[in-house]
């Protein structure tokens, strides 16, 4: 048995039955930590109208809170399919040390769920992007910023 392949039929298996249940799309994922689920999620974007309610983000939550820490070094994402960009930068910014899928992003955008758009978009600089970026009050902004970097208690992350 690899313990790879069992976790991520669990991350398959909570994709279907959530999809069919109208959780919301077909994506699954579990969060494991020292041999050890210690999260589970899956797409509830319809379902809670929340559009960064997929799989990952929900999983990721979950597991943050159940450490009581936003650092999930030491764990591993298993995912129903390829993160989307929101998911994977996710990941990044939780640390996760490695992320196992199953289904490509091109399998995902087979049935709809299209990210090329999104990892083209992201590649561009910002006044070629299609959504219109406008920038205002970056001194006033920056101000914060210093205020953050000189804080003696702030929490790095």
């Amino acid at each position: 048995m690899n313990p790879d392949t069992d976790l991520l039929r669990h991350a398959i298996q909570l994709a279907q039955h959530h999809m069919e249940a109208g959780h919301g799309g077909p994506f699954g994922a579990v969060i494991v930590c020292e041999n050890q689920i210690i999260a589970e999620g899956w797409n509830q974007v319809t379902s809670t109208n929340d559009p960064t309610a997929h799989a990952e983000i929900v999983a990721i939550r979950s597991a943050a809170a159940r450490l009581g820490r936003f650092s999930l070094e030491g764990c591993t994402l298993f995912t129903s399919c390829e993160p989307c960009p929101m998911c994977l930068a996710a990941t990044y910014w939780a640390r996760v040390d490695r992320v196992v899928y199953a289904a490509t992003r091109q399998d995902a955008a087979a049935i709809g769920f299209n990210d090329e758009h999104l990892y083209r978009e992201l590649a561009l600089p910002i006044p070629q992007r299609e959504l219109p970026m406008d920038q205002l009050l970056r001194d006033e902004a920056v101000v914060v910023l210093d205020a953050w970097q000189a804080k003696a208690d702030k929490i790095p992350y």
